[in-house]
């Protein structure tokens, strides 16, 4: 992105692209930090708030962690989402929502086996 004063200032959309594509080609491994937000703003020339919009989209995509007072840092894809320190609400709801699921789908699994093996082994009706 172009800083010069005479550039078009990038929108919180062009700065999250920035580093959703940096974090894609590895140029970010997991627990990098992003510059500092404020610091950003100011390189930039743009408001904080469009850096803050920029990196939540990224932390509402799963891509990134905000810790208070630390920054904003590369999540590890290797750790379930909504797990960490910092992760996104909405990801800790939806990974709760999907292990209530997935713990269904486990029982439901175990008694069609079971409904399996009892009809399984029953002589076939007489015609």
């Amino acid at each position: 992105m172009d800083s010069s004063p005479d550039a078009p200032k990038p929108t919180a959309k062009d700065i999250a692209a920035r580093y959703r594509r940096e974090i894609a080609d590895g140029q970010r491994g997991p627990g990098s930090r992003l510059p500092a937000a404020r610091q950003l703003a100011k390189d930039l020339g743009v408001q904080l708030m469009t850096v803050q919009s920029a990196y939540g989209q990224l932390r509402e995509e799963g891509l990134v962690l905000t810790q208070q007072g630390r920054g904003t840092f590369v999540r590890d894809p290797s750790v379930p989402l909504g797990t960490e320190p910092g992760s996104s609400p909405a990801f800790a709801a939806l990974s709760e929502e999907l292990s209530s699921i997935h713990d269904a789908l486990r029982l439901l699994g175990e008694r069609l086996d079971r409904l399996e093996q009892l009809v399984g082994s029953e002589p076939p009706p007489s015609q």
